[in-house]
């Protein structure tokens, strides 16, 4: 396989590790990179990333890219929500690159059949290039795992996947990310916001659903704290007794007025348990757990850059991950 040339969009937290796993590829090369902050944009990417600094200047518009046509791939990992991340494809598609992000309401988008994402979905059938959304959650430990689980199975009657994290190991952005340290007055106010909550449990429920052939009458999306029994101190923060100490958060889904999925997301600083857990109930019954969990930042990284030949090996159009070829670990 030739080296792949990259370019990465968006170099916040996530971005930078990104391209710091870029550089530690073999058969990846990061041709460029932009970011709209002022304080990154005109930084030497190298020095950004954390190691020496290179030839690759950071810019704010990829109109100021001069090597664009040897760009392969964009990576595009800057917002979290389906409405802006459109606006953005739709400028992108104009170069006709393939795009990978971790746009967690990309992951499955069809469910809000939205005719402006119908019609970028023309728009990269038409420049003849594939977009895909993936990640560890959504993209692959709620979602993807459990349906590929079903494979062996003759019947299915009922999914639940359970990810619970001991976020006093996650950087403090997400810590804060979660609610952690709130009162319970701050952490309403915080959810009416929509700024209190992890992203993707709908998307990850209608993808399973759509997989299994179940035509969901509705789903639950169910968001409330998890509550600190007794005062928590972690290098980060204190967190006092009757505040939160992150959130839970519990999908369901129901086809026929019976619940068929079940998602539970719960992340919490101090709460001493780290795991990811998949159970299908059916013939057979199949129970899969991880202990201590799966690093989320490491895995939506590494899925990102695995997922790469498979977008440019697939048909245009906006893809999720059970449209491509699977996919693994290359070098």
């Amino acid at each position: 396989m030739k080296t792949i040339n990259v370019l990465q969009i968006g170099l916040g937290p996530l971005g930078v590790k990104i391209g710091q796993f870029i550089q530690e590829r073999a058969g990846l090369n990061l041709l460029a990179a932009i970011d709209t902050n002022p304080m990154i944009a005109g930084q030497n990417l190298g020095k950004i990333l954390g190691g020496k600094p290179n030839g690759i200047r950071i810019v704010d518009h990829i109109d100021k890219i001069k090597n664009i046509t040897n760009v392969d791939i964009i990576i595009l990992s800057t917002v979290s929500d389906l409405e802006r991340i459109m606006a953005q494809i739709d400028h992108l598609l104009d170069y006709s690159l393939p795009i990978v992000s971790s746009c967690e309401e990309l992951t499955y988008p069809w469910h809000q059949n939205s005719p402006t994402f119908i019609n970028l979905d023309e728009k990269a059938k038409q420049k003849g290039v594939a977009v895909l959304a993936t990640g560890v959650n959504p993209g692959f430990l709620m979602d993807t795992l459990p349906t590929m689980m079903t494979a062996v199975c003759q019947d299915v009657q009922h999914i639940h996947v359970n990810r619970f994290q001991d976020a006093q190991h996650r950087r403090v952005p997400f810590q804060q990310k979660i609610g952690a340290g709130l009162s319970l007055n701050q952490f309403e106010e915080r959810k009416k916001t929509g700024r209190l909550r992890h992203v993707g449990l709908t998307e990850s429920m209608q993808f399973i659903a759509h997989s299994l052939g179940w035509e969901i009458d509705r789903t639950e999306d169910v968001i409330m704290p998890v509550i600190a029994e007794e005062n928590v101190q972690t290098p980060a923060m204190a967190i006092k007794k009757g505040e939160a100490m992150g959130v839970r958060q519990e999908g369901r889904a129901f086809w026929k007025g019976k619940e068929k999925i079940k998602l539970i997301f719960e992340a919490a600083v101090g709460s001493g348990q780290s795991f990811d857990e998949v159970k299908v109930s059916g013939s057979p019954d199949l129970n899969v757990k991880i202990e201590n969990g799966v690093n989320g930042d490491i895995a939506t990284c590494a899925i990102v850059l695995n997922a790469i030949p498979k977008v440019l090996a697939a048909q245009p159009g906006i893809k999720t991950m059970a449209d491509i070829s699977l996919v693994s670990y290359w070098t």
